[in-house]
């Protein structure tokens, strides 16, 4: 009877055993840290909650943190199936195994997802991936970011909206050759096309002082406003009705000259002054009740706005010798 007792319990003794030095306890000797044929060794690896299967040759074949764990260095933890834990998500950790793997990989092409996988590469320690997701996002940055955003204004409503949410000065080209009942002429279309490029350098040459604005929809053909603290400063309409032979015809003016000057004045209003304390006391203007207040006079002088318009109907015509007269009041 004993020995037939005896027999049973020797045969448990390996049951019990086995799992505790198979994944109640493992370390790192569990794995086989120094395997004699390291290729055919694979390690399983839960990095939050995504399962992994690669082999240990991979996992030290760089100088990284993944070297540091599985070499004896650092203390990995595993849990009872024997899974590797890894306290990261592991929505990146495919990308990484695959550059330890083969020294490249293809990088996203979202830069939230770019700078995601630079955050893991950096945890990891992979300085290589590390180098390639910094190049990306600086080729990113010095592509995809604009020198300076023209909105187009579609709707009243929305040209406000622009207004009222920006601090800065407003420039505003509104172009609409379409917007005409009678025929142009011959240099019409050359000078319509010299104010959209006249246009277009300003924008380029005072990005980030002024808020330049493109307008398709209203009812000139050709005209620039000027827009200081959420009004209009000044306008410079550039058409004009003219007599031909037989018929009436419309001109685009290019008043360069003029539009510079309007732009350069609107840059007093990039941002608020209020008056200087030190120049009203040198100059007089803070002394007695006159500082108290502004006359009727100065505030309508402020609310004036700048019209330069060519006159839109012409009941005469003065040409000397057939040649053209542009009428400006």
């Amino acid at each position: 009877m004993s020995a037939e007792a005896s027999g049973p319990a020797a045969a448990a003794a390996p049951s019990l055993e086995a799992p505790k030095l198979s994944g109640l306890e493992p370390g790192p000797a569990a794995y086989g840290l120094k395997p004699l044929t390291p290729n055919s060794k694979y390690v399983k690896l839960n990095v939050g909650g995504s399962l992994h299967y690669t082999t240990l040759r991979t996992l030290t074949g760089q100088d990284t943190m993944l070297k540091a764990m599985f070499s004896g260095r650092v203390e990995v933890l595993t849990d009872a199936g024997g899974w590797v834990l890894i306290d990261r998500s592991g929505r990146h950790f495919g990308t990484i195994l695959n550059y330890l793997r083969d020294g490249s990989v293809p990088l996203p092409e979202s830069t939230r997802e770019l700078g995601e996988l630079l955050g893991e590469a950096r945890y990891y320690l992979v300085q290589g991936l590390i180098e390639d997701c910094q190049l990306a996002l600086q080729q990113k940055r010095e592509t995809l970011s604009p020198l300076c955003l023209i909105p187009t204004v579609t709707s009243p409503r929305e040209e406000q909206q622009l207004l009222a949410s920006t601090s800065k000065p407003v420039v505003k080209l509104l172009h609409n050759r379409s917007n005409n009942k009678y025929s142009y002429t011959s240099t019409s279309d050359d000078n319509l096309l010299k104010n959209i490029e006249l246009f277009d350098k300003l924008a380029l040459r005072f990005h980030g002082r002024l808020l330049f604005l493109k307008d398709v929809l209203g009812d000139e053909i050709c005209c620039w406003s000027f827009y200081g603290q959420g009004r209009k400063i000044a306008e410079v309409c550039c058409t004009s009705i003219v007599y031909a032979t037989e018929k009436k015809q419309t001109k685009v003016e290019f008043p360069e000259a003029r539009i510079f000057e309007e732009t350069l004045n609107i840059l007093i209003y990039e941002t608020p002054r209020g008056p200087d304390p030190a120049l009203l006391e040198a100059t007089g203007g803070a002394a007695g009740a006159g500082g108290a207040g502004r006359g009727e006079d100065e505030e309508n002088r402020e609310h004036r706005v700048r019209r330069i318009h060519v006159r839109r109907h012409i009941t005469h015509d003065e040409r000397p010798h057939g040649q053209q007269i542009v009428f400006k009041d």
